[in-house]
């Protein structure tokens, strides 16, 4: 019995910290603060040092749960990532992936040389650990602080993500077993080590990812299971390709780039789940991690930890970055925002755990060096990242707000998903705002009753409207139900008081409403201007100034603005 109430206290203590993390996380939302520091502090609080008073020293545990997770975000970070919106960044991004994980492990091994007294291999070991970023953190900051960063710097930033933390644990792999041979290991070795990885990585992963397609596509399972086997077969893809000595990471993130890139039954319930089980997986991971760690031991490496994220934070990143992106033709400033961003997380952590768990010499220091350069990153750079962004001009001039879409799969085909919204007053299908040709009215939800498209007529606040629309364009129709208060200032017209053709000038306009237009600007039409400025994505509702006044889109056709509106008085 005392072996059962002691299980008992177990999942009382595991649920309660899991509770506290996702309530916690509508704290970090508020104020800005980097989600992974939340549940990071609550594990240490709940750890030997805090208040909560649990030793916890299972590596082979933490191991076991952190390998579990990376599977499930990498492979959730592949499921979401767009092949269409690779191109021109892809070679970029892998080359930051790749040869600056290593550039960064190189200069920050010197400095642990230095300063730990360190020899070349344990030094760089201790530079692969912190070597790859931590996106997760990064994104959460920027989506809470209603901001939208330029579509290049984003797909960057995921596919950096996505790529550098198999490169990572490649890397940090290879040398534990470089340290630990007693023989030493040759260059052909090393060699041989780094393309089996690579390859079988590669090869089990993509074709993982058909084999899963396939196999989600033709079996019809009951209600519920498609999910559960994409992630099960994304865990099988991981381990299968760890058996057989490749990068299992590498491998789960190439399954779910595949999977997220064809047609799949029941999609909008794979990603939902999905969804649902990276945040788990981020809180296990999170918390674990901060169970393990002993605040009080860290005091002795506290002085060169951090100096040693310092220089990873001013020298090591910044000069990977600038190696790395100068060659294709990435601006100053875009340089500077994306070495900033290289906030260090759960990764660097995980990977410090290992030498550990492995008995490596000098295990100790890997973990609490780590666990303090995670840290300082995370609370320097990770309140830091949206002003940043605001003063190096990266941050699209759209007003973000959250819209609650709601998506259901139709079965027996893949060509389209139905996807509903509440209908706002505010909302600029309301305001005059016309509805794409490929959204096909479904039905209406009105006062509790549904009515179809045709029957219900005109949409009304507090409907909620369902539609037919393709998967990979429903997301267009966000701007069209969410809020646009700002519109509706001073009871001006939402689309403004004039509505003019997108190939009209801004000369023209300049000349008919006397607005102040820079001369560089003048020859550029209105659907110009929008592609510039939101980089050949605008959206119903995006504004931007112009002069005295401000423009607004009222209708696409396609990706291009056909027609946008004029405010007289500038929206504030």
């Amino acid at each position: 019995m005392e072996n059962i109430a002691t299980a008992n206290a177990l999942l009382l203590f595991g649920a309660a910290l899991t509770v506290l993390g996702i309530v916690s996380s509508l704290i970090a939302r508020r104020f800005g603060a980097p989600l992974l520091l939340i549940f990071l502090v609550i594990g240490m609080l709940a750890g030997e040092d805090g208040p909560g008073g649990v030793m916890f020293n299972d590596y082979r545990l933490t191991y076991i749960i952190g390998s579990l997770s990376l599977a499930v975000i990498l492979f959730d970070g592949g499921l979401r990532t767009r092949l269409v919106n690779l191109r021109g960044v892809l070679a970029p991004a892998t080359t930051l992936s790749t040869l600056g994980v290593l550039i960064t492990a190189g200069i920050v091994a010197t400095a642990a040389v230095l300063l730990l007294d360190l020899g070349w291999l344990p030094a760089l070991l201790l530079g692969s650990i912190v070597a790859s970023t931590d996106a997760a953190a990064v994104f959460f900051l920027l989506q809470t602080g209603g901001m939208e960063l330029k579509r290049r710097i984003v797909t960057v930033l995921e596919t950096e993500s996505g790529t550098n933390d198999p490169m990572a644990v490649i890397l940090s792999l290879l040398l534990i077993q470089i340290i630990e041979a007693s023989a030493g290991i040759g260059a052909l070795k090393i060699v041989e080590i780094l393309a089996l990885q690579t390859v079988v990585g590669t090869a089990l992963g993509l074709a993982g990812g058909y084999a899963m397609s396939a196999t989600l596509n033709r079996l019809t399972l009951p209600g519920g299971l498609h999910p559960l086997l994409a992630i099960a077969g994304a865990v099988l893809i991981f381990a299968l390709t760890a058996v057989l000595e490749g990068s299992g990471f590498l491998a789960v993130y190439l399954a779910g780039l595949v999977l997220g890139n064809r047609p799949l039954r029941a999609s909008a319930s794979i990603i939902t789940v999905n969804d649902a089980a990276t945040w788990l997986c981020q809180i296990a991971m999170f918390l674990v991690l901060g169970l393990l760690v002993t605040p009080s031991r860290m005091i002795e490496y506290a002085l060169p930890a951090v100096i040693i994220a310092l220089v990873l934070m001013f020298a090591a990143r910044p000069v990977a970055v600038w190696l790395c992106l100068s060659p294709f033709g990435f601006s100053a400033k875009e340089k500077t925002f994306v070495s900033w961003v290289g906030l260090r997380g759960a990764v660097s952590i995980f990977l410090a755990a290992i030498p550990v768990l492995s008995g490596t010499a000098d295990a100790d220091l890997y973990f609490n060096v780590a666990f303090v350069v995670v840290l300082i990153s995370l609370v320097a750079q990770g309140w830091t990242i949206k002003p940043a962004a605001r003063l190096l001009g990266l941050a699209l001039p759209r007003k973000a707000s959250a819209v609650h879409r709601v998506e259901l799969d139709v079965p027996g085909q893949f060509g389209v998903e139905m996807v509903g919204y509440q209908v706002h007053a505010d909302a600029a299908v309301m305001n005059g705002a016309a509805m794409p040709a490929w959204a096909q009215a479904a039905f209406v939800v009105r006062e509790q009753t549904v009515i179809s498209a045709q029957t219900a007529g005109a949409l009304r606040p507090g409907d909620y409207a369902y539609f037919l629309a393709p998967p990979d364009k429903a997301v267009a129709l966000d701007q069209l139900f969410s809020h646009h208060a700002e519109l509706l200032a001073h009871d001006d017209p939402f689309f403004g008081e004039f509505i003019f053709d997108a190939s009209t000038t801004l000369d023209d306009l300049a000349k008919a409403y006397g607005l102040p237009i820079a001369a560089d600007q003048s020859r550029a039409s209105i659907a110009d201007l929008f592609a510039a400025q939101f980089e050949d994505r605008p959206q119903v509702g995006d504004q931007i100034p112009a002069g005295t006044a401000t423009l607004v889109v009222k209708e696409l056709d396609g990706e291009r603005v056909k027609r946008a509106g004029l405010h007289l008085n500038a929206v504030t």
